[in-house]
């Protein structure tokens, strides 16, 4: 197995090799006019010089707080909310619609109310993140709650527990893994929605860097703010992995 996964991740640099070399290659023979595909040596170099100064750093650190925060509120309301209503078919049956109607709603779109409500400011920013993440932790807990093999429950009841101690010692570990999953996802919603947020509300980040930089016809900065965001989200993807591994090493044990 772990040659099989070595395999894989060389098959993995192998490809993201060939795709830079490409990239070198048409920024040599200038296929692409330079002014908005310089080559990666070039975005490297720009890269490098941001991270030293510190300016790119603090864009970095700006768009990171913003999305932990937003996806991290997510997260907790939405796995409350998942639980109460994931345990309650009657709630499941009187909020369906209203899930319905927002669920499809592009997180996007209510950004001119937020700004409307809360102006130009970081609070703004977090009530869009928080609004788009958690709806991927809130449908996925209430889907996980919802399936729990209702012998559980039985259980639960002939052993006279609690609400409270049915959902966190009964329901919460067999609904862990869909909660995990929408978490995950969440967080990549969040990523998005801190860039969009910086970008259309002039808020502190990569986002802002990145229109700045292409606004000032500035590419290798405009391609590095971009190979951060990337970096950024892949590193995000495979922390959260690893934690939903590690939580989840029981399966495999079950199995």
């Amino acid at each position: 197995m772990n040659g099989r996964r070595v395999l894989w991740l060389a098959g993995s640099f192998l490809v993201a090799a060939g795709f830079v070399w490409i990239w070198q290659w048409i920024a040599d023979h200038r296929l692409i006019s330079p002014v908005f595909l310089p080559g990666p040596d070039r975005a490297w170099a720009a890269l490098v010089k941001g991270m030293t100064d510190g300016d790119l750093t603090e864009k970095l650190f700006a768009t990171i707080r913003r999305m932990i925060y937003g996806w991290l509120l997510a997260s907790l309301v939405g796995i409350a909310l998942g639980a109460a209503i994931g345990t309650s078919k009657a709630l499941r049956e009187y909020l369906a619609p209203m899930f319905e109607f927002l669920r499809p709603l592009p997180a996007s779109a209510i950004i001119p109310v937020a700004i409307a409500l809360l102006g130009l400011s970081d609070p703004m920013a977090l009530a869009v993140i928080a609004f788009g993440s958690l709806w991927p932790v809130l449908l996925a807990t209430i889907h996980g709650f919802s399936a729990v093999e209702p012998r559980l429950y039985e259980v639960g009841r002939a052993l006279r527990l609690s609400r409270p101690a049915v959902i966190f010692k009964i329901a919460l570990p067999s609904a862990s893994p869909d909660i995990l999953a929408g978490m995950r996802l969440g967080l990549t919603v969040a990523l998005i929605l801190s860039v969009v947020c910086e970008m259309l509300a002039g808020r502190d980040g990569l986002g802002n860097w990145i229109l700045l930089s292409a606004r000032s016809f500035r590419a290798p900065d405009l391609y590095a703010g971009v190979i951060l965001l990337g970096v950024l989200g892949y590193v995000s993807s495979m922390a959260i992995a690893a934690v939903e591994h590690r939580l989840l090493i029981w399966r495999g044990r079950a199995r």
